[in-house]
């Protein structure tokens, strides 16, 4: 199993909004490094921090399950749609999503700014100087430790 982090901005889709849903496709990410760790790395049973970016407290909220590996996102292919690119092909498509399900919401934000403070954090790319990746990988060891800061 991988353990990943995966941002949206709560007021487009938030962990709420998962957890009312129960499942939902992770569709218009429009990265190449995103996709492709979508595309060919993220499996079924994987574990993901939901992150809320772009807010007043940017932070971990909870964690998701990846429902469903990498399948082309047909969000591309529709002229209406908002995520559409006139240059992906559905026999060819650019662009790749994953289902993602809900699991557990955390009683309280573990807020970037404390994340920022960890050593034991110092890799994670979340926490580097100019990293916007909106999907990135976390390790086993960063992933316990996140978790353990939920028990505080």
């Amino acid at each position: 199993m991988a353990y990943w982090l995966m941002k949206s901005e709560p007021d487009v889709f938030g962990i709420d909004d998962l957890k009312r849903v129960k499942v939902e496709p992770w569709d218009g990410v429009r990265n190449y490094q995103a996709r492709n760790m979508m595309r060919d790395e993220m499996k079924k049973g994987d574990q993901a921090f939901f992150y809320h970016s772009n807010c007043e407290v940017p932070g971990i909220v909870g964690i998701m399950t990846i429902a469903r590996a990498g399948y082309p996102d047909d969000t591309a292919f529709d002229p209406e749609a908002k995520y559409y690119d006139p240059k992906s092909d559905p026999d060819n498509p650019r662009w790749y999503r994953v289902d993602v399900r809900f699991k557990r919401k955390f009683r309280k934000v573990i807020p970037l700014s404390e994340l920022k403070t960890c050593p034991e954090l110092a890799d994670m790319p979340l926490v580097r100087k100019g990293n916007r990746l909106s999907i990135m990988p976390v390790t086993p060891e960063q992933w316990q430790f996140i978790m353990g800061l939920t028990d505080k």
